[in-house]
């Protein structure tokens, strides 16, 4: 079944089996080396035929969940350059993250030789960060790999690309073919959907937020599971019911907040917060700013 998804567990097992076969322990990187568009699905083809890197970076963000559901990630500038920044979410059963280093190498090795083929082969990245302790025999293969600097123990796994290689256009850009590609990820996401608990999950906690923030028990009665199941099942995906309720409060929130005819404090009320005061602190923690002063920023001139 070409559409079938492994369980992260398995996943991690797998690249940790392979690594430590080879001699180097490098094979975050080997697997980078020999990076083919046709693995990451029709995401791949959409990247190459995207208008720029950061194009492609955006669309990678976008259709995340066609390579997995166990991270989050974004596209953010910083005054180096264009950076994709994305962390693990945590398993809630194990209280560990739900990918560990090498799936993030993995994944970051990958960006880079894309890069490099699509826009410059002697592309190098700016700055790579990852949140975890430097390997235990060193850092040498990411470095001669990445061809930069590797910062260990950040606060969160970055990647940052040089400004100008971030916007020039791919020669590869095909809008036809995007928008084909693009379609063809909407269909397979919503087939995925239609059986991913994690989806039930978040449409259960939409019906409810309005009447103030559910608990993992009250989701899992109307689900028909136990709650044991339910964490267990949410586990096995890479989530858990804490990240579902932040980000669809998260996604509710800024959704509404562009609708100008709601004040802050319906806002607050309607994503499941008993105060406005909870309920500001929550969006700062999500976007850096204040309810108010996104609004204001954000706000549509005519």
């Amino acid at each position: 079944n070409l559409e079938s998804r492994m369980a992260v567990a398995k996943l991690s097992s797998l690249v940790a089996y392979c690594n430590a076969r080879l001699p180097g322990k490098d094979f975050s990187v080997q697997v980078g080396k020999h990076f083919h568009p046709g693995m990451f699905h029709a995401l791949g083809y959409a990247m190459m035929s995207s208008a720029s890197l950061e194009d492609a970076l955006l669309r990678i963000v976008r259709y995340k969940r066609v390579l997995s559901n166990a991270c989050w990630a974004d596209v953010r500038e910083e005054p180096a350059g264009l950076a994709i920044r994305t962390m693990p979410l945590f398993d809630e059963v194990t209280g560990k993250p739900a990918l560990g280093r090498w799936e993030i190498e993995i994944f970051f090795a990958t960006l880079v030789t894309f890069a490099r083929e699509a826009v410059d082969a002697t592309l190098r990245p700016l700055r790579v960060s990852f949140n975890t302790p430097p390997p235990e025999q060193g850092a040498a293969y990411l470095q001669d790999f990445f061809g930069c600097d590797i910062d260990f123990n950040a606060d969160c796994n970055v990647v940052v690309f040089d400004r100008e290689q971030a916007a020039q256009k791919l020669l590869t850009h095909n809008m036809m073919l995007t928008q084909s590609h693009e379609k063809m990820l909407d269909e397979y996401l919503s087939r995925v959907d239609q059986n991913d608990l994690a989806n039930r999950v978040k449409c259960r906690i939409q019906d409810k937020l309005a009447l103030g923030s559910p608990t993992q028990a009250d989701i899992a009665s109307t689900l028909g599971m136990s709650l044991r199941n339910l964490q267990r099942k949410l586990s096995e995906q890479g989530t858990s019911f804490k990240d579902i309720l932040e980000q669809t409060r998260k996604k509710l929130a800024l959704e509404y907040i562009e609708q100008r005819h709601l004040t802050l404090g319906e806002i607050a009320y309607l994503v499941g917060f008993a105060s406005s005061a909870n309920f500001n602190r929550a969006f700062k923690r999500w976007t850096g700013v204040s309810p108010g002063e996104y609004r204001v920023s954000h706000a549509v001139t005519a």
